[in-house]
This record gives C-alpha cells, sequence and structure tokens, in this order.
C-alpha cells in the first residue's frame, strides 16, 4: 500500500510540475508576482502602505529569486517523494540517492525541453542545474530527517543494553 500511495505522490507531482511548466510565459509572470506581494506582506514593514506602483516595482525587483526559490523547492519536494518511493521498492544507501537525484535531473532537463512548446517560454540549462540543486538539497533533508527519526530508536537501543548487561566495553 506504500508503496502505491508514494508512486501515486511521485507522478502526481510530476503532473503539477508539468502543469507549472505549461503555464504561458505571461501566466507564470503574474504567479510569481503575486507571490512577491505576498512576500512584501509578510516581511516588508509598511508594505500595505506603499502606493499600488511602489509594491509592484517590489515584486518586479524580487521576481527572480522568487521563480528561482520555486525552482529549487519544487524540486527539493520531488526528491523527497522519489526517495521515499525507491526506499518502498527496496533500494537504500548510495543506489536511492543516485536513482532519485538522476530521476529529477533528467525529469528537470525533460521539463525544460516541454517549455520549448510553451508560448513565451524557453529552454534554460541554468533552471536544469537549479533544479538539479533543489532534488539535491531535498535528498540532503530525507536523509537529515531519516537519521534524527533512526536516531532515538538507537539510543533506546544502548540503554536497554546498559540495563540488560550487555553494553560492550572498550
Amino acid at each position: 500500500m506504500k508503496r502505491k500511495v508514494l508512486t501515486a505522490a511521485v507522478f502526481f507531482w510530476m503532473c503539477l510540475i508539468f502543469w507549472f511548466s505549461a503555464q504561458p510565459a505571461d501566466e507564470s509572470s503574474n504567479m510569481s508576482l503575486s507571490v512577491g506581494k505576498i512576500v512584501g506582506e509578510i516581511f516588508v514593514p509598511d508594505y500595505d502602505k506603499w502606493t499600488e506602483k511602489e509594491q509592484e516595482a517590489f515584486a518586479e525587483r524580487i521576481d527572480y529569486p522568487v521563480r528561482k526559490a520555486a525552482h529549487a523547492t519544487e524540486y527539493a519536494c520531488f526528491a523527497v517523494l522519489l526517495m521515499g518511493m525507491y526506499q518502498s521498492y527496496g533500494l537504500a544507501g548510495r543506489r536511492q540517492i543516485i536513482a532519485s537525484f538522476l530521476s529529477a535531473a533528467a525529469y528537470a532537463a525533460t521539463d525544460e525541453f516541454h517549455q520549448l512548446f510553451v508560448p513565451g517560454r524557453g529552454c534554460r540549462v541554468t533552471d536544469v542545474l537549479i533544479d538539479s540543486l533543489g532534488a539535491a538539497a531535498g535528498i540532503l533533508l530525507f536523509l537529515a530527517v531519516s537519521f534524527l527519526l533512526a536516531r532515538p530508536a538507537h539510543c533506546r537501543k544502548e540503554a536497554e543494553n546498559v540495563v540488560s548487561g550487555t553494553e560492550k566495553t572498550t
């Protein structure tokens, strides 16, 4: 059951990425500008007192980093899902990491190619690199969380060994 859910989640995320990439340039730009305005509302003091023109200029100024952060974030999430899916199929360690990274990087490349056919969009190698870096960050996040979740069980086992007298001495 877990395997099916994770596989479905991976394919859902792939469809979501495809949908974002299928947005014509003007729609995509409007979406990222609206995120820029939300960033302003949350993080900039007195943003609500600025004129609409000032708010628009701020959103345009941060548009590039917002777009690139979105690329990295969507691929970090994708890599986390891939790590879980491959783990459910029995992959672990280096194989799981390599399969997840290569799957995400390959999908990033095909996604950029897909954008060649979307009005106003283009294919950028830098976006594939940003997506791949996001995937690497997602893999590191998955590994860190897995380590933290596994650690308490390991610590409990050591404590049980101390109590039962089977503790290793050096």
